[in-house]
């Protein structure tokens, strides 16, 4: 499912329009998005939980050369599913 058949989805479930659906899930994407760049988690009850955490620096292998190479530190967003969610999977 892509941007546009979930704005779709949302307009036919919620009973609005696809203008006022796609602004509603962009502004989920930038609450979410400001939350997490600022270190907060966002937990969704039984949707999911949004966070970051640390990757630490580590070793890798250039695939072309085969050459050792130095993979720096860095932080990631993590997406942790909730009972719903891993219910509906099943």
């Amino acid at each position: 499912m892509n941007k546009a058949q979930l704005v779709e989805q949302m307009a036919t479930g919620a009973g609005i329009s696809k203008a006022a659906a796609e602004r509603a899930l962009n502004a989920f994407m930038d609450a979410v998005m400001d939350a997490v760049s600022s270190g907060d988690k966002v937990t969704l009850v039984g949707f999911g939980t949004f966070y970051v955490t640390k990757r630490k620096a580590r070793t890798g292998r250039n695939p072309q050369t085969g050459k050792k190479m130095k993979i720096p530190a860095k932080k990631v967003v993590k997406f942790r599913p909730g009972s719903r969610l891993s219910e509906a999977v099943k």
